[in-house]
């Protein structure tokens, strides 16, 4: 199982930050602001299903779909993450 940071680490790798910023100014797991700015500058698309799950990929990819649960916001945030890490995981 991977782990926040290395979910981290690697998105960063996608997205070209320095890994030095993690966690420090950058964490897309717990700032919306980070988390759509990633999403933008990778061209993810991120969908989400009221009361439901929050899917976020590449067209023609598979997706990465998180539940809701009680909390939608980090939902999405984690899904836009999980897929700039599989991008940063092929760099």
């Amino acid at each position: 199982m991977t782990t926040d940071r290395e979910l981290l680490e690697l998105a960063a790798r996608a997205a070209g930050i320095h890994p030095h910023d993690i966690e420090c100014t950058w964490n897309p797991l717990t700032d919306d602001g980070d988390a759509l700015r990633l999403a933008v500058k990778l061209g993810l698309d991120v969908f989400c299903r009221p009361s439901q799950w929050s899917e976020c990929g590449r067209i023609g990819n598979a997706g990465f779909r998180e539940k809701h649960g009680t909390d939608p916001y980090a939902a999405t945030r984690r899904a836009i993450v999980r897929a700039a890490a599989a991008i940063g995981e092929q760099a």
